[in-house]
């Protein structure tokens, strides 16, 4: 059977089994949820022996440290993941919401509600704990999801999907509503990105290689998740004590997400005071600063460049520039941002106001970390991920963004 076959047979059962979820009640598919949860957790000795053989894997073939990081897992990360299943369980479930209602002029009454997508295919890189909040989300959703996760953590993905399709067979829902793509090479990635009219909807989630990818070749429609490279931008009425707290946590708190700040701005009047301070803390937690010629007056900081400035380093490295004012702030923004998360750290209102008119980001974050973009911070349980498209969704996408809509008309013997 073919990379293509194969794809389109799993898509077919996972098709057939989006009709059964679709009209699941809640209580069988928060039943489910806790089900999988149990069997993460019960399951954890052959989960933990999957995932360090692909540790052992990425760390023989030399990946960076901050992806062999997101691919760990332990005790407490798998524990996360379970916790996430159980925290979605208690959400409310957005199927069937009424978003508009209303009694036509002739009598008809209209309504607009919630329903699931159908198919979900997910699409990403290294990170095992997406397999969970994937199939917990998307099932809550009432959508079937397809599973296709990187290579680099295939042990690991197999070894989650079978504890929930274990789980899922004694709950009441059809095991088809949780699956793995099947295939290692590029050949069943293009494959799910062509599976239109089986697959409702593609989301890639990892680096900007993979998000164009899909992007650019799928057939399937794509919800884009996007690359995070965050600003913070230390304004000169900046509590500085506070702004250097902030910046540190930002930067160095967990470097290896998309919410990390990666791009350090600070105002002209207030950089004699605060620049030699940030410098001084961030390279003595480790971080390479790319720095402007303000910046690199320091020993240790080195010039900065425009890919610098764009970048998403995922590491303890960070740009710096000092910027005339709050303008040069925003131009700054415009020109290097990916779209996620800018914050501002000032006291002045009207400062404060401009930038978060003028930055066209996800989320604007005023006088906290980068850190706090994030389904779980936001009060949505575990996230699908973060969207920085225009369309449907933006920001952290949880319950309600794996829906879309349809309207029910009611009439009694209406004919127009």
């Amino acid at each position: 059977m073919s990379s293509e076959e194969a794809v389109r047979e799993v898509a077919g059962r996972a098709r057939t089994a989006s009709h059964v979820l679709a009209t699941a009640t809640r209580s069988v598919k928060d039943a489910a949820l806790h089900a999988m949860a149990d069997a993460l957790l019960a399951s954890a000795p052959a989960i933990l022996a999957a995932n360090a053989e692909d540790v052992a894997r990425a760390e023989t073939g030399g990946t960076p440290a901050n992806i062999v990081d997101r691919l760990r897992l332990d005790d407490a990360r798998l524990a996360a993941m379970a916790q996430g299943l159980r925290d979605v369980a208690g959400l409310p479930d957005p199927v069937g919401e009424v978003l508009h209602g209303s009694t036509l002029a002739n009598g008809l009454e209209l309504r607009q509600v919630r329903v699931p997508f159908g198919v979900v295919g997910m699409i990403y890189e290294a990170r095992p704990n997406v397999t969970a909040d994937a199939a917990g989300i998307c099932l809550k959703a009432g959508n079937a999801v397809l599973l296709r996760g990187s290579s680099s953590a295939r042990s690991s993905n197999a070894a989650i999907v079978a504890a929930m399709r274990e789980a899922l067979a004694g709950s009441g829902l059809p095991e088809d509503v949780v699956q793995l793509v099947p295939g290692d090479t590029h050949d069943s990635v293009k494959a799910l990105m062509r599976a239109r009219g089986l697959v409702d909807v593609l989301i890639p989630r990892g680096g900007a290689g993979l998000i164009r990818s899909v992007v650019e070749e799928s057939t399937v429609p794509v919800i884009e998740t996007g690359v995070g490279n965050c600003h913070v931008y230390v304004d000169a009425s900046a509590d500085l004590d506070q702004a250097l707290a902030i910046v540190m946590n930002a930067k160095t708190q967990r470097t290896s997400v998309c919410n990390a700040a990666e791009s350090l701005l600070v105002h002209e009047d207030v950089a004699d005071e605060f620049v030699p301070r940030v410098v001084e803390a961030l390279q003595e937690a480790g971080v390479l600063v790319h720095g402007d010629a303000t910046f690199a007056e320091y020993d240790g900081v080195v010039p900065v460049t425009d890919e610098d400035h764009a970048a998403e380093f995922l590491g303890l490295e960070i740009s710096a520039a000092v910027v005339a004012d709050v303008e040069g702030a925003i131009e700054h923004v415009r020109r290097f941002s990916s779209g996620h998360t800018e914050a501002i750290l000032a006291r002045d209102q009207a400062t404060i106001r401009r930038f978060v008119a003028a930055v066209d980001s996800a989320a604007v974050v005023v006088n906290a970390s980068t850190r706090f973009t994030d389904g779980g911070e936001f009060g949505f349980g575990a996230e699908i991920g973060i969207s920085t498209q225009k369309l449907h969704a933006r920001g952290p996408m949880g319950l309600p963004e794996m829906t879309s809509s349809k309207y029910v008309v009611v009439g009694d013997g209406h004919v127009r």
